[in-house]
């Protein structure tokens, strides 16, 4: 009877460990491209769908879908674009210059993070958390290009991860907000 019970209470132990290690993203704060702070804690109460961007990439165009999903989900979601020059060097420009790109060419509206790195030794902490199962207590994901997608919950769990392909626009993404 004692094997049992300990065996119980370390199954417990062990699980509600792994629980309390899951994270939401609303503890962390990026310095966003103007220099001031996207603080994640004040999304709180809406969908966060973030994406890590370049300016000189074949899905660069999908800034127009994710400018027309946050305008149409405005009320339930916030999209921040993480700028990275982690993929074929499609991001060389400095925040100003990437700023004032999205603002010309898309007309962009929704929060841009300073630039950062998505992979490799000098992964910003917001991508550790995102691909990291250890940490954001979903799953481990590599990030294999620019434009991939997270989208947490109004908890700020992560849900659900779509690769570059994926339009911001389509159904995969849409149906969590219907």
């Amino acid at each position: 009877m004692k094997k049992i019970l300990f065996i119980l209470m370390a199954f417990f132990g062990l699980f509600s460990s792994q629980a309390q290690q899951a994270k939401s993203i609303h503890s962390l704060k990026v310095k966003a491209l103007d220099g001031k702070t996207i603080d994640f804690s004040k999304f709180k109460g809406k969908k966060i769908l973030i994406v890590n961007t370049a300016s000189e990439c074949g899905f660069t165009p999908q800034y127009e879908g994710l400018q027309k999903l946050y305008e149409t989900y405005k009320d339930q979601l916030v999209i921040v674009g993480f700028p990275a020059n982690n993929f074929g060097g499609q991001e060389p420009g400095s925040n100003e210059e990437i700023g004032a790109f999205c603002k010309k060419n898309y007309v962009v509206t929704f929060p841009m993070a300073a630039k950062v790195s998505v992979k490799g030794k000098d992964i910003a902490p917001i991508f550790k958390f995102l691909t990291d199962k250890k940490l954001n207590g979903v799953k481990s994901t590599t990030i294999l290009w620019n434009f991939e997608k997270f989208l947490l919950n109004e908890k700020g769990e992560l849900i659900d991860t779509f690769v570059s392909t994926t339009k911001p626009t389509s159904e995969s993404i849409t149906k969590y907000f219907k």
